[in-house]
């Protein structure tokens, strides 16, 4: 295919840009916007999503789903907060419509900084027929070549799905299709107890679904603690959803959206589970094949993903790759710290993605935050620490909001520097966002602990945290 596609190039004498990027996702909008406002003649090509997928099918709305979610909790609790109701019933396609009314608000506010920056926008399917020369089919007809002085690949990733026997053929939900449900499934079976599954997992079922989660592992998140993991385990099993561990997928049967069976092997014996829907949440694959990288001399590395150096410069010269298609962690917010890295190196500095701090949150009800290391982490490197956990419970203003669910923790080393910071608790991306930042800045946790914080607040649980009798010191 993509020696058809050289071949077309032939002859052709490529539009001249100081910088073309493929992808409009968080890191590549914002090099574009930001250089073009100073000057660079710039185009960027975008296949079907404006903005990349965080405005319109990953991170807002689903967080946007997950409040109504949460605003449905609260009328199934009505009476815990003294109020009577005579009950109340979900409308699947009003949350929806919210969602669309959102993320249509934020497209057309991509378009306005398109227009306004002055970088070109080019709808169409792009892919690399030389170096640093892109082909861009157009989405209504036609082709345009364009060679860039420099060129930036924000290809991002897509649902990966497993060569299970009857999978494809099933034709499950992956985030995207799940995003645009305007019937709430009956029994939702979900394959992948990692981000994305557990946050659609509490969601449908406060909005009435019947859920079942199948996770290939002995745990759901089995990276994180043990008292995470069983905290998080005991959340969903409170809210009743199904959780099914050690589950090795077999075969799929049926059709998502009708009757879908899935065989799976538990602990040697084989096993059935049937659902109205089946939602495939098990990891991503970057897209970055069919694209010419070989044509631009751009390699990948053996999982797929664009292979990049510390300053994000791919093994083309003048050849850059940001976020997820340059294996960089999942996260919108690190996008945004490759633009800047981007951003800075294209504008002559040495700005690397060395020693960044990462901050983590899933975004269930309540939230589960981290940043710096786990204990499981600093055991297997054995750094030593001394350990700070309190309940959420000693946070006064979780009794107000009556959310007393969870707790707080955080690894000191023996310089009285916050190692790390782990929540499982209301608005814990919050709270945890506020040890990140005293994190960056090297304060001591006694700097934390003497603080003089507003009460109540949650951020006041940070006081009762660093005030409390620490363990022992901890190392593997």
């Amino acid at each position: 295919m993509t020696s058809m596609r050289a071949t077309a190039a032939e002859n052709i004498v490529p539009e001249e840009y100081d910088l073309v990027v493929i992808g409009t996702g968080e890191g590549s909008k914002f090099v574009a916007w930001t250089l073009a406002r100073q000057g660079w003649r710039i185009a960027i090509v975008e296949r079907r999503w404006i903005g990349g997928s965080c405005p319109n099918i990953a991170c807002l709305p689903s967080k946007n789903i997950i409040h109504s979610a949460k605003v449905a909790s609260y009328f199934a609790r009505a009476e815990e907060f003294g109020i009577e109701s005579a009950g109340y019933k979900v409308n699947i396609t009003g949350v929806m419509n919210r969602k669309r009314a959102m993320v249509k608000a934020l497209v057309d506010v991509h378009l306005r900084n398109f227009e306004t920056s002055g970088a070109e926008l080019i709808l169409g399917e792009g892919w690399f027929v030389g170096p640093k020369t892109v082909r861009v089919d157009l989405r209504d007809g036609g082709a345009r070549y364009l060679r860039g002085r420099h060129v930036l690949i924000g290809t991002g990733t897509r649902a990966r799905l497993d060569p299970i026997p009857g999978l494809f053929e099933a034709h499950p939900l992956t985030h995207i299709e799940a995003l645009e449900l305007d019937i709430l499934p009956e029994h939702l079976v979900i394959l992948g107890g990692g981000y994305i599954g557990l946050e659609f997992a509490q969601a449908m079922r406060r909005f009435g679904s019947k859920v079942s989660i199948l996770e290939r592992n002995k745990s759901l998140l089995h990276r994180e603690d043990p008292d995470v993991v069983s905290a998080l385990e005991a959340l969903l099993h409170d809210e009743g959803i199904e959780i099914i561990l050690n589950a090795s997928v077999e075969e799929v049967a049926g059709l998502s959206g009708q009757t879908v069976t899935v065989t799976y092997q538990q602990e040697g014996t084989s096993k059935r589970i049937a659902g109205s829907h089946l939602l495939v949440a098990g990891g991503r694959t970057p897209n970055t094949e069919g694209i010419g990288l070989e044509l631009a001399g751009v390699e990948r590395t053996e999982h797929g993903y664009i292979k990049v150096n510390e300053r994000l410069e791919t093994t083309a010269a003048g050849v850059w790759a940001i976020g997820e298609a340059a294996g960089s962690p999942l996260f919108t917010h690190i996008a945004f710290d490759d633009f800047r890295i981007v951003r800075d190196n294209l504008l002559g500095g040495n700005r690397t993605t060395t020693g960044r701090l990462v901050p983590y949150s899933l975004f269930t009800d309540p939230e589960l935050a981290r940043v710096g290391l786990s204990e499981r982490e600093a055991q297997a490197k054995g750094i030593g620490y001394r350990l700070f956990k309190i309940p959420m419970l000693a946070d006064l203003r979780t009794r107000t909001l009556a959310e007393t669910r969870g707790f707080m923790k955080a690894l000191v080393g023996n310089d009285d520097r916050i190692l790390g910071f782990t929540v499982f608790g209301v608005d814990g991306g919050e709270i945890m966002s506020a040890v990140q930042i005293a994190m960056i800045g090297g304060l001591p946790y006694t700097a934390v602990r003497d603080a003089i914080l507003t009460h109540p607040t949650l951020m006041e649980g940070l006081v009762v945290l660093f005030s409390s009798m620490p363990a022992e010191t901890k190392s593997s």
